[in-house]
């Protein structure tokens, strides 16, 4: 068996309405690529609606750091990238991501974030995540974070942490090598957003980012974070698919890193 150019991990929980459509396009726009689905208790039948489309379906506990790093144990390229299952992803993004690891002090990178929407406040909201990426030097889940296999080893994969656990991941793959910014752009899902209302889940985004960079403790922002979202509507930190835009998961459930893939 050949191996494959870029292995694609993709945590999912419940996403049986689009699923499909995203692994029909993900084959399209990445042939040689290998998909991992890592499934975290779905009711739904995301699981098998994704066998056929994927080349290996994983179950696991539930908490995105959790499932990334038991897809990344079973991945057999060289190269790992983390997708959402509500992206799209743009056209040559397998060969964008080979040109950016060409550079061998290249250890990874993300994409840039663009919302479908046509508001104004989709915009801000879209600059505020490409600006952390270019300023502050840390991406979140839903830029489509990249990394070569050895430089996600030595950094001990995704950390245990209740939100920005991608963001810290990002910032640990700094200490390896550089981390590059495609000028590619993927397509968000605005479903987080239309849950509490684009303007009020913007201003909420940018306080804990904000807060993050200022170097808040996590149990500060979670408190910060719970408190902003309380009788809003039911709690994104609860469920896999509608937490903080690009990141986070459960705040009940570990994430720790299976052993194979400590440091």
């Amino acid at each position: 068996m050949s191996r494959p150019i870029v292995s694609i991990i993709v945590p999912v929980l419940n996403e049986s309405g689009l699923i499909r459509p995203f692994l029909e396009r993900l084959r399209s726009l990445a042939p040689g690529a290998e998909v991992i689905v890592v499934d975290g208790g779905s009711n739904d039948g995301t699981a098998e609606l994704s066998s056929g489309l994927a080349d290996r379906v994983l179950n696991s506990l539930p908490g995105r750091a959790r499932q990334m790093n038991a897809g990344a144990q079973v991945a057999r390229a060289d190269v790992f990238w983390f997708l959402h299952a509500d992206s799209m992803i743009p056209p040559h993004a397998l060969e964008e991501i080979a040109t950016i690891l060409r550079e061998s002090s290249n250890v990874g990178g993300c994409f840039r974030l663009k919302f479908p929407g046509k508001e104004w406040i989709y915009r801000v909201s879209d600059s505020l995540g490409n600006l952390g990426v270019q300023i502050f030097r840390f991406a979140l889940g839903d830029h489509g974070i990249f990394c070569r296999r050895e430089a996600f080893i030595k950094v001990g994969g995704f950390p245990d942490l209740p939100l920005m656990e991608d963001a810290e991941f990002y910032r640990g793959l700094r200490r390896y090598g550089r981390m590059h910014q495609s000028d590619l752009a993927i397509v968000g899902n605005q479903r987080r957003y239309e849950q509490l209302g684009p303007y009020r889940t913007t201003f909420y985004y940018a306080l804990i980012l904000l807060l993050y960079v200022l170097g808040v403790r996590m149990n500060g922002l979670v408190a910060v974070y719970r408190r902003l979202i309380r009788n809003k509507a039911p709690d994104p930190l609860r469920r896999h698919s509608a937490s903080l835009p690009g990141s986070g998961d459960s705040l009940s459930r570990s994430t720790s890193v299976p052993s194979g893939l400590r440091q």
